[in-house]
């Protein structure tokens, strides 16, 4: 039986639906679509410079602190001369409860960002102290519930319920954790698809998951897509002589790389309701991780 009180799915036309109720173009070309739906703005009334500008449209209103924050991480980051993107508008708009970040669109990419090119930047953002306002821990597992329900009745419960046990055993074995290196601001989701490739170099895109953790956890990430995802162990090796450090060292790599797995198979879930191509990705990672097989290749969605 379907919930009645179950969130509608948010899918590309929803997100349109959005744009037009903040009074942008509904017809702007879709850049992606995953934890939001980011949109390239070609001109629209009453927006100056619009056509140099990328928007943003979140699922939903509980992500509106996260679009402050990061925001405030994008100011930040300007003040110390980190290369990132850069926002066009101070504050985040709720639009049917939905919220919506305008950003200053980056120069064409010269080329796709390799492994080495997130080295700098990361070592960068590593290096400084923590800003004036604050940044909350990497809460990898917290979104785990809200994706989880998101996906509704459309995955398996039972899937639902092993997730959600494998999410407080994680949790608690994190806890117990100590670091290699001094905790400090991070990205948190450090992956080449994060860096923008300019005519003056990487640039750090997608702000939103910048916290204050374990440096390691940015440095996990890479290590799980050189098992998980197919990322070529030379590009790995590359990153690791760039940045100077080879996280797999520290004896807590295993229990980050458990955590991140979790949290990345319910991260697909919340898509199954519209697409079923998340449905059997979803269920593909869900068995390896129930059948303890590291070997399953995970393709990125």
């Amino acid at each position: 039986m379907n919930d009645v009180n179950a969130p509608a799915p948010f899918d590309e036309a929803r997100a349109r639906a959005v744009l037009a109720a903040a009074g942008l173009p509904a017809d702007a070309p879709l850049l992606s679509f995953g934890e939001n739906a980011v949109f390239k703005l070609t001109g629209s009334a009453g927006v100056p410079g619009a056509s140099g500008l990328v928007v943003k449209v979140g699922r939903s209103r509980e992500l509106l602190a996260r679009a402050e924050r990061e925001l405030a991480v994008a100011g930040w980051l300007a003040e110390h001369g980190v290369p990132a993107v850069r926002a066009a508008e101070p504050a985040p708009r709720l639009v049917d409860g939905h919220p919506v970040t305008l950003w200053h669109r980056l120069p064409d990419a010269v080329r796709p960002a390799e492994p080495s090119d997130l080295a700098e930047p990361l070592k960068r953002v590593h290096a400084l102290p923590a800003p004036a306002f604050g940044l909350p821990r990497r809460e990898l597992l917290g979104g785990v519930e809200r994706w989880l329900r998101l996906a509704g009745d459309a995955i398996d419960p039972a899937d639902a319920e092993y997730l959600r046990a494998r999410r407080d055993g994680f949790e608690a074995a994190a806890a117990a954790l100590a670091p290699h290196l001094a905790p400090g601001p991070i990205h948190g989701d450090a992956l080449p698809r994060n860096v923008h490739v300019g005519p003056d170099g990487p640039v750090l895109v997608d702000l939103e998951t910048f916290s204050a953790d374990f440096r390691e956890h940015d440095l996990v990430v890479l290590a799980l897509s050189r098992d998980r995802y197919g990322l070529d162990p030379r590009a790995y090796d590359s990153f690791v002589r760039a940045y100077g450090w080879d996280v797999r060292e520290w004896e807590g790599c295993a229990v980050l790389r458990g955590a991140r797995e979790t949290a990345s198979c319910a991260w697909v879930a919340q898509h199954a309701p519209a697409n079923p191509k998340a449905l059997a990705e979803f269920r593909r990672r869900v068995a390896s991780l129930r059948d303890g097989d590291a070997t399953v290749r995970w393709y990125p969605f």
